[in-house]
């Protein structure tokens, strides 16, 4: 018998029963291999990083670059004799990242360092925006000489890039003047335009003035219900008392809660972008 011909038949014989081995060693290793869970150690499924997101219940840790800052607070007189308005700026300094809710707290003292007043608060912040916290109307004892404002808990939302979208909500013809005849001491006009695609049920506007050094001397804030894409509206906003201080700019400060469904008219409820940071 030829030997090519058995060396070849040799080794036909062998491959056949080395891949039957490897069937087996397989089937084997499929039978006692885990299966793929939430608390293996792994990044598989479909979770977002090791045994979190996707299919598990735990949720993954959001590494933030920095946390939300409080730029300065104050307090200006309501109008209202033994009433103050206290504010805080705060910015979110994350690109990618906006907070769909945090706590704030805002501590009064006077000018011996007395503590007079507490107030709690809980609001929402976009991605990379600077906002105004504004608290009307609060009773003091005496005026206050400091207000200092911390912020405390805090809920991230990550911002998918091809979906962020800011409100497309601007404010023109803005105008501030004392009132000649009639009720009330100043007010501030101007034109709301929402040039976005989208209809907003609830929209907060914050009227902030200013004097010469940029120092905030009043506030105020209006409400606006049911805006249609693309409709201008105007606004108006009464001081009945008379203020201190000399008003030399006027800033509004428009705000639409994207993370709530409520701020969005019904009609585009499944088809907006901004539905989806709203949280489930």
């Amino acid at each position: 018998m030829n030997m090519d011909y058995i060396k070849k038949k040799r080794t036909i014989i062998v491959s056949v029963y080395s891949a039957i081995l490897l069937l087996i060693l397989l089937g084997i290793y499929a039978c006692v291999k885990p299966k793929p869970s939430c608390f293996d150690g792994q990044k598989n499924q479909n979770e977002e990083n090791i045994d979190c997101g996707g299919v598990c219940v735990k949720k993954c840790e959001i590494e933030l670059k920095e946390n939300i800052a409080v730029m300065n607070a104050g307090a200006v007189e309501s109008g209202i004799a033994g009433q103050y308005d206290i504010y805080g700026q705060v910015e979110n300094p994350n690109s990618f990242y906006g907070s769909n809710k945090f706590s704030y707290t805002f501590q009064i003292k006077d000018a011996g360092g007395t503590v007079m007043a507490e107030k709690k608060g809980i609001n929402y912040i976009l991605p990379r925006e600077t906002k105004y916290i504004v608290v009307s109307n609060i009773n003091l004892p005496r005026a206050p000489a400091s207000v200092g404002m911390v912020v405390e808990e805090t809920e991230w939302v990550e911002f998918q890039n091809d979906y962020f979208e800011r409100p497309q909500l601007n404010v023109v013809n803005k105008n501030y003047q004392e009132i000649a005849g009639g009720v009330g001491f100043a007010e501030a006009t101007g034109l709301l335009k929402n040039e976005s695609p989208f209809d907003f049920n609830k929209i907060n506007l914050e009227v902030i003035l200013k004097d010469g050094s940029g120092r905030i001397v009043a506030l105020n804030s209006t409400k606006m219900d049911t805006v249609r894409s693309k409709e201008n509206r105007d606004f108006r906003a009464v001081w009945p008392n008379r203020f201190s201080g000399t008003v030399a700019n006027m800033e509004v400060q428009v705000e639409v809660n994207v993370f709530d469904s409520e701020s969005f008219v019904k009609r585009f409820f499944k088809t907006q972008d901004f539905q989806r940071y709203d949280m489930e």
